[in-house]
Parts: structure tokens; C-alpha cells; sequence
């Protein structure tokens, strides 16, 4: 039989931060959780937490959601993110013809909710053509009715479901039809002007896909899509790597959100997180070249970070402290979806436990040493 004792600076867990436990585990399951006692731990641990969730996952391990829309191939992402510290995903099918749509929701319906896979995320392709961002151009349509059905017929089976859409895209019919189901519709790739991302918000639409990005962005008369989001009591995702949000602004848009944790992070991660430094996309090369995701013209094409270094970013690049920061990555994202917190507890699974170091570095629990 197996031991490991854990002794956690920090412990996070059912939305709470504890200093200074003791996690007993035996044969991979966790057995005790306790203030700090005397033994001698196996694993000092800076931070025990529960495992990520992250609610935009286009690739990883090698793998793009819209390259291998199958059961194998999402089960592949999740288990490149899961090695990093992320325990759920909602793996993301972008703009592309329908049929790579329609694949990637049979896949989901076969595996979600027993790999970490929590749903389908559908970005696109009911897109701004002038905020499509690496989206391809020739597939972009405005919302119809076999992507309706699409997500209504996965909700019908109680399938999460986020569809980021521009809402100047959407006909309010249809637009209605999808929140009607159940679906978490989110704001994203839009030029919609500040009225307009108002009336989104009050006819349901209750997300904004990457805060900032493929969005106009604020002036003094023209706050857009983005100034809307950060006053409105809606839930925002934001890409925390530096590259498509600056420090600065990152620092001000989240001073000047609503309170009541409605701010989460996304990777918006692509094949190379956890994979080859290279993937293909619409038949053409996407790189990582100092640590920017990008194509042959250079423009930005998804982010190269997960939820470890985002984690890592907010407190160390931001200074927020562990109580803000970890909400962010794990209760607010699965709030988001209608889901409660994780927490570690008696019977939690060893794989259901990330421990990181002092310098946010992944701690190997096979290998204590």
C-alpha cells in the first residue's frame, strides 16, 4: 500500500484558502485533511489545489480540436492539459465548415463528463468578417438554424454548451432560441457598438469571449463591445499571458469589473501547449516564435500558455493575492458553466491534486524527490 503525505503552505479547495495543512493520501486517494502536524511530509507543497477548468481549449498535446473533432482526439487535449495542472476543458471547435462542427459535438456527446471534458465551446462561425481575428474568412456566416439545432440537440442531452457569437451577427430570434436552451452564449470576434452589446447582454447573452481581443477596442465616445463588458455584471474570459493582453490593462480591467467574481481566465491554448512548437490550421503553418503563437504574416493565432502560467502571471506579473487570483481558474469558470466548486476531500483521486512549488513549477507526486 501506498503512502504520501502532503504538507501545503496553501490550500485550496471548495473556494476556500486554508494555510498550512497536512493531505494524507493512500493508494492514490486522499484520506485525511488536517491542520499541520509534526510527521515529516513527503511533498512540502507551496500550493495544493484543486485542478484547473478552463472554458477555451482550441488544441493541445499536438492535437487541434479542429483537426481530430474525434472522441480520441479531444481525449488527447484533455489529457495534454491534465498533465499540466488543468482537470477540465471545454474543448474548442472554431470557425470551419459545418460538417468539423457537427463532428466535434457527436465526439463530445460520446465523452463528456467522465475525461475532464465538461462540454463544447463553439467559437464561431458566426463571426464580425472585421474582427475575425485567424478565423477563415470563407467559412463566416451569421447565425443559422443547423447550428441552433446543433446546440440545442447537445443541451437536450444535458451537454454544456458556450457559443461565442457576434451579436450584430445574430438574428434576435434564433439568438433567443439558443439561450432558451440552455446554452451560455458569449459576446466575442464582434464589432457590436456599446448599445447594441447592451441589448445582447439583456436579451441573454451573459459571456464575453477574450476581453480585449478581436473586439474594437474603447475611446472617449466609443467604448464598443469592450467598454460595455467591463461595466456590465456579466462573466468575461481574459487571455492572462501578456501578449494579447497587456499588464496594464489587464491591471485596469480588472480593477474596474463589477465585484461578485465574475472574471475568468482562459489559455485559449493551441496544439503546442504540451506539443511540438508548430500546427497547422486552414492548411497553413502556425508557429511559436518568442513565445507568441503566430502565422506566416505574424498576426496572433491563439495563445502558447496554460493554466499553471496564467496562475503564475496573475500573482507574479499582476500581484493579485491566491484568493483573488485562484478563483479565476477554477470556481468562476465552473460557476460560469452551472457547475459548483471542486474541493479535496476524503476520496479524492491523486490526479484530482496539484501541487506546485515556490516558483509555480508543477510538483511530480510519482516522484517526490
Amino acid at each position: 500500500m501506498s503512502h504520501l503525505l502532503i504538507a501545503a503552505k496553501y490550500l485550496w479547495s471548495a473556494g476556500r484558502l486554508l494555510r498550512d495543512h497536512d493531505i494524507t493520501l493512500q493508494d492514490g486517494k486522499v484520506t485525511d485533511v488536517t491542520p499541520r502536524g509534526g510527521d515529516a511530509p513527503d511533498i512540502n507543497a507551496h500550493l495544493a489545489s484543486v485542478p484547473f477548468s478552463d472554458l477555451q481549449v482550441n488544441g493541445g498535446g499536438g492535437v487541434m480540436v479542429n483537426s481530430d473533432p474525434s472522441v480520441a482526439g479531444l481525449q488527447a487535449v484533455a489529457a495534454a492539459h491534465r498533465r499540466l495542472g488543468t482537470g477540465d476543458i471545454l474543448p474548442t471547435v472554431i470557425t470551419d465548415r459545418p460538417e468539423v462542427m457537427e463532428a466535434a459535438a457527436r465526439a463530445v456527446a460520446e465523452c463528456a463528463g467522465d475525461t475532464g471534458i465538461l462540454g463544447l465551446h463553439i467559437e464561431g462561425p458566426h463571426l464580425s468578417p472585421a474582427r475575425r481575428g485567424t478565423h477563415e474568412a470563407a467559412y463566416l456566416r451569421p447565425l443559422d438554424g443547423r447550428t441552433v439545432a446543433l446546440v440545442e440537440g447537445l443541451r437536450a442531452r444535458d451537454i454544456a454548451v458556450m457559443i461565442t457569437l457576434a451579436p450584430e451577427r445574430a438574428d434576435p430570434g434564433l439568438l433567443g432560441a439558443l439561450v432558451a436552451c440552455g446554452a451560455v452564449v458569449s459576446a466575442g470576434h464582434s464589432s457590436a457598438t456599446a448599445d447594441q452589446a447592451r441589448a445582447a447582454f439583456g436579451a441573454g447573452v451573459g459571456c464575453v469571449t477574450h476581453l480585449f481581443n478581436a473586439m474594437d477596442q474603447m475611446t472617449s465616445r466609443a467604448p464598443g463591445l469592450l467598454g460595455a463588458a467591463i461595466n456590465a455584471p456579466v462573466a468575461c474570459g481574459i487571455i492572462c499571458d501578456g501578449i494579447h493582453v497587456s499588464w496594464d490593462m489587464l491591471r485596469l480591467a480588472l480593477a474596474a469589473r463589477p465585484a461578485g467574481g465574475r472574471t475568468f481566465v482562459v489559455s485559449d491554448a493551441m496544439g503546442t501547449v504540451g506539443g511540438p512548437d508548430s500546427f497547422e490550421l486552414y492548411g497553413r503553418t502556425i508557429s511559436v516564435v518568442d513565445g507568441r503563437l503566430v502565422n506566416a504574416e505574424g498576426a496572433l493565432a491563439g495563445a502558447h500558455i496554460d493554466m499553471r502560467q496564467s496562475l503564475c502571471n496573475l500573482c507574479c506579473k499582476l500581484g493579485l493575492p491566491l484568493q483573488e487570483a485562484l478563483p479565476m481558474l477554477s470556481d468562476v469558470p465552473r460557476a460560469v458553466m452551472g457547475l459548483g466548486p471542486r474541493r479535496i476531500e476524503r476520496g479524492t483521486a491523486q490526479d484530482d491534486l496539484v501541487c506546485l512549488d515556490a516558483d509555480w513549477r508543477m510538483i511530480d507526486m510519482a516522484r517526490p524527490d
